[in-house]
């Protein structure tokens, strides 16, 4: 896996959710039995489950030295700007953090994810508390950005912070940083699934080979 080339030895590396950070951690493991001597913070509890299973360093949780590498994928990736959609896998709030915690980001995607908007199919996740959420959900309408609160099994999805997520549905971003701040103004959310500059690199892997975008 090329991202996981760029870990070093006696790095802290942020580890996201979802397929991408299998393959990260699947690979570091084979690396670390090899040696290679780092510390890892996982995105969820998935992910920390992986990582302790096959045998990957985990830094205490929540006391964490500073993060020299965050590996994880995308939703979408904007061509140019390298702005991101995160969340569909219910890990947003968590992955934000890691994410603005790094002092790196290497972004690991196929080239379905990279669009010249984003938007369209792909939904905006948006992490709002549980208490009230309906109030939340009415609030965002007023923004124009649909929302529906994800449901799963007949039941309110809930993430590993125990809170909601509501995916919103937008024809075409234009200005990710204007809706990001219009949306955390809102009562009741949390974080939203705009990752604005937090990322320095995205892996594209497609079918003529491997395409590196740096900001």
């Amino acid at each position: 896996m090329r991202a996981v080339t760029e870990v070093q030895d006696g790095m802290v590396v942020g580890l996201g959710t979802g397929s991408t950070a299998t393959f990260a951690v699947e690979a570091l493991a084979k690396r670390v039995s090899q040696g290679l001597r780092i510390v890892t913070v996982p995105t969820s509890e998935r992910t920390r489950a992986l990582a302790q299973k096959l045998g990957v360093p985990l830094a205490p949780v929540g006391d964490w030295p500073a993060i020299d590498l965050v590996i994880d994928g995308a939703d979408q990736v904007e061509r140019g700007s390298l702005v991101l959609i995160k969340g569909l896998g219910g890990a947003l709030l968590r992955e934000k953090i890691v994410a603005s915690s790094g002092k790196r980001m290497i972004v690991v995607v196929d080239e379905s994810k990279i669009v010249d908007r984003l938007g369209g199919q792909t939904p905006l996740p948006v992490e709002i508390v549980a208490f009230g959420w309906q109030g939340t959900i009415e609030r965002l309408e007023t923004l124009g950005v649909q929302p529906k609160l994800r449901v799963t099994d007949d039941r309110p999805f809930v993430s590993d912070g125990g809170n909601h997520i509501a995916d919103c549905h937008l024809a075409e971003i234009a200005d990710a940083r204007d809706l990001e701040a219009k949306l955390s103004r809102i009562v009741g959310v949390i974080e939203t699934g705009l990752f604005v500059g937090l990322a320095s690199m995205v892996v594209v892997g497609g079918s003529t080979g491997i395409e590196v975008m740096k900001r």
